[in-house]
Parts: structure tokens; C-alpha cells; sequence
């Protein structure tokens, strides 16, 4: 056992004398590519964000592109200190590009969504969006996913195929929104009164855009309720603030005139069938 040992201990100490300093210079080498790659990420995103030519998004995807091809030429300075030759290793993966695609497929699927995404830019960094049943807002856009956060600021790692591959709704691309709100009154309400007071309130709130000009309209007479249609624009940014205002402010108004909105209700006529004769066996 002990001259097992030693032997053990000479092969040890025999590839430290040979590989010590390769072994000593590979890890120089992965810790300095390591921090130059954060430092060219962070000064890639820096550089180009001053440059108000250039969409935030490509700014966030470029950072990160830089970041890996400094990390490749890491790896690859790490094997050529070891005496692997680099170009044969490249040449052998070129060969075995095909196994190399298959086996990666999802992954390269999401870098070539995230390279459309870039090119066709259906979104921004900033932009609520809804794709493939997942909503939310874009904080940032890498080579293999996107970053989103929902309303209460939970976050979303989306993969990139996962966008591409399905549609996209982006509720913030153009500065103005409709809003529309569905009003019932009841039967026995004058129609002209509710909506005149429907109209003050539209009036009466500042957000609400002269241009498209605000429609007002009866859209249905459902089952317990004459329904009314109110259709108004606004700033993009002033979406809900101003859907709630003016649910609240059209039930206050409505209220003030006396007029209601009904609860759903339906009539029930109760039909009396005559008694059965009993029959007696006599």
C-alpha cells in the first residue's frame, strides 16, 4: 500500500512540475477573461446607451453578445495553454456542426428568435406586452431570453422562441388608447338624461382627448338594462387612471340624477294548475 502511495505521489507531483505553471497560467487567464467580459458588457451597454440613435433594446442585446464572444476567446486561450490545438478543435466542431445543431436546437432556435426580434423590433425595452398568454412588461431583451415583470413586479424569463413563435400584442406601441366602458341604465330612466349626464362627466375630465372626438351611444337592450357605450381616447400612459375616474365619477353623476343602474333580474310568472279530482274506489 505505502509503495502505491508513493507512487500515486510521484505521478502527482510529475504532472505538477510538467502542467504547474499551464495550470497556474489557465486560471489567470479564466478569471481575467471572466472579469473582462463582465467589464465589456457593462462598458458596451455604457458606450452605446449614450448614442440616442440606438434603440435601448439593441443596446441591451449588444452588451450581451459582447460578454460571450469574450467568454469564447477565453475558453479557448484556457485550451491552447494546455497545447490543445484550437484550430483542430474548431475544425472538428465545424464537422460536427450538424450533431452540435441537433443537440442544441432549443438554444439555437433561441438566439435566431432573438436575432428577429432585434431585426423587426415588435416591442422596446418599456413596452407591456402580451405574447404566447404571458403578459408583461419588457425590462430586457438577451440572446437566449427576455426578461419581462408583470404588474405587481414579479419576474418573467421568457425564452425567445416562446415570443417569436407566437403573436404580439403591445399594448404601449402607439401614444393613444380607447377606452371603452359599458353602462346600464334601467328601462324606466330616460335614455337622453343618462346620457347628457355621461357626457358632463366625459367633459369634465382633462385627459381625455378632444381628438378623436369621445362617442357616446346606446349599444344594447339586454335582458335587465339598456346598455350604453362610452368610447373616449387618451395619452397612452393615461390608460387606467382614467378608465377608473370616470367609472367613478359616471356613478356618482348617475346617482345625482336619480338614475339607476339595475341589478340583473328576471320575472318569473308562476302558472296555478288546477286540483285532481280524487278518485274513490267504491
Amino acid at each position: 500500500m505505502e509503495e502505491q502511495a508513493k507512487e500515486y505521489m510521484d505521478i502527482v507531483m510529475a504532472l505538477i512540475a510538467t502542467h504547474g505553471l499551464n495550470i497556474i497560467g489557465a486560471v489567470l487567464i479564466l478569471i481575467i477573461g471572466w472579469m473582462l467580459a463582465g467589464w465589456g458588457k457593462k462598458y458596451t451597454r455604457k458606450l452605446l446607451s449614450r448614442s440616442e440613435k440606438i434603440d435601448i433594446t439593441l443596446v441591451s442585446f449588444f452588451a450581451s453578445l459582447v460578454r460571450y464572444v469574450i467568454l469564447i476567446f477565453t475558453v479557448l486561450a484556457v485550451l491552447d495553454q494546455f497545447g490543445v490545438e484550437t484550430t483542430s478543435l474548431i475544425a472538428i466542431l465545424g464537422a460536427a456542426s450538424l450533431a452540435i445543431g441537433l443537440a442544441l436546437q432549443g438554444t439555437l432556435s433561441n438566439v435566431a428568435a432573438g436575432v428577429m426580434l432585434l431585426i423587426f423590433r415588435p416591442f422596446r425595452i418599456g413596452d407591456y406586452v402580451e405574447a404566447g398568454g404571458i403578459a408583461g412588461t419588457i425590462k430586457d431583451l438577451g440572446l437566449f431570453f427576455t426578461e419581462m415583470a408583470t404588474p405587481d413586479n414579479v419576474q418573467l424569463i421568457v425564452p425567445n422562441s416562446s415570443i417569436w413563435g407566437a403573436s404580439i400584442k403591445n399594448y404601449s406601441y402607439h401614444e393613444t388608447r380607447r377606452v371603452d366602458l359599458l353602462i346600464g341604465i334601467s328601462y324606466g330612466d330616460n335614455m337622453d338624461e343618462a346620457m347628457a349626464a355621461i357626457g358632463e362627466v366625459i367633459d369634465a375630465e382633462s385627459r381625455v382627448l378632444k381628438d378623436p372626438e369621445p362617442q357616446l351611444f346606446v349599444g344594447e337592450l339586454a335582458d335587465s338594462s339598456v346598455n350604453i357605450i362610452v368610447r373616449v381616447w387618451v395619452k397612452n400612459a393615461d390608460y387606467w387612471p382614467t378608465k377608473f375616474a370616470l367609472t367613478k365619477n359616471i356613478k356618482h353623476k348617475l346617482d345625482e340624477k336619480s338614475i339607476s343602474i339595475p341589478f340583473p333580474q328576471r320575472d318569473l310568472h308562476i302558472i296555478s294548475m288546477p286540483e285532481k279530482t280524487s278518485l274513490s274506489a267504491e
